[in-house]
């Protein structure tokens, strides 16, 4: 029989729908013995490396499974609108610098605490902490913006931000500010990022009972939850099996022998094979897409001309199309086409084209080769240092020899470095490399804050420009909507000439779901919800 083919799911359209459905109330577990076991098979290397605790660390796996975990403030609904979690109302000041929330006051952690007002102040200002190093969560929660949360009474709190801070209801619906027990941070906030059974505990429809770093994870259902988005009640099923298998080869075989319920993070090549009887919903991520980052600060990339050489000389098309079998749209904008503010104008701006990049580093000076073909300036090669985190998925491998081989061909070397985390950061940290990679994936375009201020936390491209940090700085305390968009189109069309990241592919988040499931829906980043699934 053919193949079922994968489903295009787009979080702002199609997704509405399928929220609506999930976020009805759900029963709780019925005296007739509703349970069983869903068994999820994630990519997962690098949790066991200090990133279980999504208020520290910057991967999204570690908010996609510990969501089971960690409730929100509000709940995003797919036309970006937000509605109530933990939090019954709020009410926003007009200058957007005072968010005060009144809180219901019927939730408990798994331990026993009660979630009120103080719990909210504990987790945000244990994450603005120093000590605490977070980096994502910190500029989530405004960084240095960040004034205080105020205990109002026990269940109303204000957060307050020095200046105003549109994008703060997008990320108070995040589970990089969701909470943790109180207990937990007054005795083991040490251990948050190992995590594990009596340390990862939060309100959420799941309670985390057992973990095999590099195995697995268990939660256990939260028969007592009554407090999800609309009201959504504990999970039907008892048990959710979460499988670390970093394999992409592995997660298809369990998926499609029955081994596992689901697998997450499917390369497109594998997904057009699994065949009957299984389901696979790929929903394309929101935020920055899967990029280059040019370090200007370090080597040739200070040459503008170089990086536009750089852009314009890879055909970004034809390796796209061929190594994603047009699952993964080619990119354009440093914002991908389903965020917020999107400038669809940059499409077919800058296509491949060998000559211009030719021409662009003839008039960089770039104009002698060497025996290998590769140009030469002053004695010295045009050759660049790509620095690339561990493990790289196979696909990734093959659009990094299609890059580098595109590049040859204009007299460019590409040497790629692909290193463990450490080794990685010992280069990152110092930004002691020519180029790195990723995606990053955000429903609010401020996630450009921290990629290209001045003072990002994430500027691997090293950009300090007063220009581009005021229209930064003017967008996130903006509340107009169409005012934000304006300012990010600028930011987006300047990217576009000066060459500081170079978008490649706006990845989706495919999963692959075996018939014994029904009823799983998904949040905006394409991420797994499980309040109204029921296991056959």
């Amino acid at each position: 029989m053919p193949a079922r083919p994968v489903r295009r799911l787009l979080p702002f359209a199609a997704l509405a729908a399928a929220t609506a459905l999930v976020l009805s109330a759900c029963a709780a577990p019925g005296s007739d013995g509703e349970g069983g076991e869903l068994v999820w098979s994630i990519e997962g290397a690098n949790l066991s490396a200090g990133h279980m605790d999504p208020q520290v660390s910057q991967l999204d796996v570690s908010g996609m499974v510990q969501r089971a975990v960690l409730d929100s403030l509000v709940f995003q609904e797919a036309d970006g609108t937000f509605s109530p979690w933990l939090a019954k109302s709020w009410e926003v000041s007009p200058d957007s610098t005072e968010y005060t929330f009144v809180l219901r006051d019927d939730v408990t952690f798994t331990d026993g605490e009660k979630f009120d007002a103080a719990a909210v102040k504990a987790n945000f200002d244990r994450i603005v902490d120093p000590e605490t190093a977070s980096a994502q969560a910190a500029s989530m929660l405004g960084a240095d913006f960040y004034e205080g949360t105020e205990v109002v009474d026990d269940y109303t709190v204000t957060v307050t931000f020095t200046q105003p801070y549109a994008p703060f209801l997008q990320a108070a619906s995040t589970p990089q500010l969701g909470f943790y027990s109180p207990a937990v941070l007054a005795k083991s906030a040490d251990k948050l990022k190992a995590g594990g059974p009596d340390v990862t505990v939060g309100t959420g429809p799941f309670e985390l009972t057992d973990y095999t770093p590099d195995q697995e994870i268990v939660y256990t259902r939260n028969d007592d939850y009554a407090w999800g988005p609309h009201d959504a009640k504990a999970p039907k099923f008892e048990t959710l099996r979460v499988e670390i298998q970093p394999e992409a080869s592995v997660r298809t075989g369990v998926v499609t022998s029955g081994e596992a319920d689901l697998a997450s993070n499917i390369p497109p090549n594998l997904a057009k094979d699994l065949g009957d009887g299984i389901t696979v919903d790929s929903i394309e991520y929101p935020g920055l897409p899967y990029s280059l980052y040019l370090n200007e600060k370090y080597g040739v990339f200070a040459d503008e001309k170089v990086r536009q050489a750089f852009a314009r000389g890879v055909d970004i098309d034809a390796a796209v199309e061929e190594i994603y079998f047009g699952q993964f749209p080619r990119a354009w904008s440093i914002l991908g086409s389903t965020t917020p503010g999107y400038d669809a104008s940059l499409e077919g701006s800058w296509p491949f084209d060998q000559d211009a990049a030719n021409a662009l580093l003839d008039e960089a000076g770039w104009t002698a080769r060497d025996a290998d073909g590769i140009r030469t300036k002053d004695g010295k090669r045009l050759s660049v240092r790509w620095i690339a985190w561990t493990p790289v998925p196979d696909d990734r491998a093959a659009l990094a020899n299609a890059i580098q081989s595109d590049l040859k061909e204009i007299g460019f070397e590409v040497q790629r470095e692909v290193l463990e985390p450490g080794a990685y950061n010992e280069q990152y940290e110092p930004k002691t490399f020519d180029l790195t990679d990723w995606g990053f994936s955000g429903v609010d375009p401020d996630l450009l804050r921290s990629h290209l201020h001045t003072d990002g936390f994430q500027n691997a491209s090293q950009v300090s420009d007063p220009e581009i940090d005021a229209l930064l700085e003017k967008a996130v305390a903006t509340s107009d909507q169409d005012e934000r968009n304006e300012l990010y189109t600028q930011l987006q069309q300047w990217n576009a000439t000066y060459t500081a990241i170079v978008p490649l592919y706006s990845p989706s988040a495919i999963t692959a779901v075996g018939d014994r499931v029904e009823g799983l829906q998904y949040d905006l980043y394409g991420r797994p919800l499980f309040y109204d699934v029921t296991v056959g």
